[in-house]
């Protein structure tokens, strides 16, 4: 009969392909994110190595981050209080330069699609950290709402500033205010501010 339906077997062809397609491209995702991880995790059980450091590495990917970011973390156990205070430094110093050597180090001379940010973390520091850095961008917003005019904060390494412009980003309670940074480093400094100025509303 002219009038019957003859379902589309060119695209019905395609469903597997389509997914087959999709398959491989979970694959190859993961792969570069197992190679990723390794990099790091390899980096950093060397660095350590050589600074007669001997512990291991855990890696992982926090729910919720971006998908070419990862967490290095030094297991604490097998260090002695000195060596853990050695390796985070005077106010994160040393843990901050060595996370800011390892993402240099780590991505210099790879494709766009190999690269990675890491987070180097030690005995809980970073979580740490998070909760003053939170509790440090409550009081400004406080601050700045109450005498509206800008709040500059204390120095911070380029790591923080950044978690600190996320965190004003990212959150719908900061949503009257703005940051940006001042100043060359190692003085510089991210300023809260009204995300609209009393003379420009």
């Amino acid at each position: 009969m002219n009038g019957c339906h003859r379902p589309n077997l060119q695209s019905q062809s395609q469903i597997p392909q389509a997914q087959s397609l999709k398959l491989s491209s979970l694959k190859l995702s993961s792969l570069m994110s197992d190679q990723r991880l390794d990099r790091g995790k390899q980096w950093l059980e060397q660095l350590l190595n050589l600074s007669g450091i001997a512990t291991t590495i855990d890696t992982q990917q926090p729910e919720g981050a971006s998908a070419n970011h990862y967490w290095l973390t030094i297991a604490p156990e097998p260090l002695t209080p000195a060596q853990i205070e050695l390796l985070i430094g005077s106010e994160g110093a040393t843990i901050d330069a060595i996370q800011y050597l390892a993402n240099a180090s780590l991505n210099l001379h790879q494709e766009a699609d190999l690269q990675a940010g890491y987070t180097i973390e030690l005995d809980g520091y970073r979580q740490r950290r998070e909760i003053a850095l939170k509790e440090i961008a409550d009081d400004a917003a406080t601050s700045v709402r109450a005498n509206g005019t800008e709040v500059v904060l204390q120095p911070m390494s380029s790591a923080e500033r950044r978690q600190m412009h996320t965190f004003f980003d990212s959150d719908p309670s900061y949503g009257d205010l703005s940051t940006y940074s001042r100043g060359q480093e190692p003085d510089r400094r991210l300023v809260v501010k009204l995300a609209q100025a009393p003379e420009e509303a």
